[in-house]
C-alpha cells in the first residue's frame, strides 16, 4: 500500500495547478517533500488522474517491455521520462529492461525473472568422478603426504645438524 491515497495526490496537485504557486510551497502547504509534488504534477500532466492512481500491474509481457524501451531510444527520452508516459511505477523499471535489452537483446525481455532460479539448491552437488580417476586421485594425495613428511624429517635433520657445528665452533 502507497504511503498517499491517490485522493490525496490529487488534492495536492489541483492545489499546485488552481492556486499558482509553486513545487516548493505546494509541499510546504500540504508537509510533502518537493520531488513528490514534482512527480505527481507530471504524472498528472501525463496521464491524468490514471497517474495518480497506485499501478496495479505488477508484470508486463515482453512485447510491451520492447516496446517501451524502443520508444524511449526512438525519441531521445530519460528512463523517467519513458516511465511517465507509459504510467509506470518507476524509472528503475525502464532502467531494468534497457540493461537487459543492450546485455541480452530483445529476446531477454521476454524471459520471465520473478522468483527463484529454477536451479538454486541448499547444498553443492557433489560431482561423479571416474573410478580409476579417484583412484588416482587418491595414490597422488597419498604420495604428496609422503613427500610432505620426509621434506619435514630432512629439514629436521638439517637444522640438527647445523646446531651441532654451531656448537663444536
Amino acid at each position: 500500500m502507497s504511503k498517499y491515497s491517490s485522493e490525496f495526490k490529487l488534492e495536492v496537485v489541483k492545489y499546485y495547478l488552481d492556486n499558482n504557486v509553486g513545487y516548493q510551497t505546494t509541499a510546504d502547504h500540504f508537509c510533502v517533500a518537493y520531488a513528490l509534488v514534482l512527480k505527481w504534477v507530471r504524472k498528472y500532466k501525463e496521464n491524468g488522474y490514471a497517474g495518480l492512481m497506485k499501478n496495479q500491474k505488477s508484470s508486463y509481457g515482453g512485447d510491451f517491455k520492447l516496446n517501451v524501451v524502443e520508444y524511449m531510444h526512438e525519441n531521445h527520452l530519460s528512463c523517467q521520462e519513458t516511465a511517465f508516459h507509459f504510467n509506470l511505477a518507476g524509472d528503475y523499471v525502464v532502467s531494468k529492461w534497457e540493461r537487459i535489452y543492450y546485455e541480452e537483446g530483445p529476446q531477454g525481455l521476454y524471459i520471465e525473472r520473478r522468483g527463484r532460479s529454477k536451479n538454486m539448491s541448499s547444498k553443492p552437488k557433489k560431482k561423479n568422478l571416474n573410478k580409476e580417476v579417484e583412484e588416482d586421485l587418491i595414490a597422488e594425495n597419498q604420495r604428496l603426504r609422503m613427500e610432505n613428511e620426509y621434506l619435514k624429517k630432512l629439514n629436521a635433520l638439517v637444522q640438527e645438524r647445523i646446531k651441532r657445528e654451531n656448537k663444536k665452533k
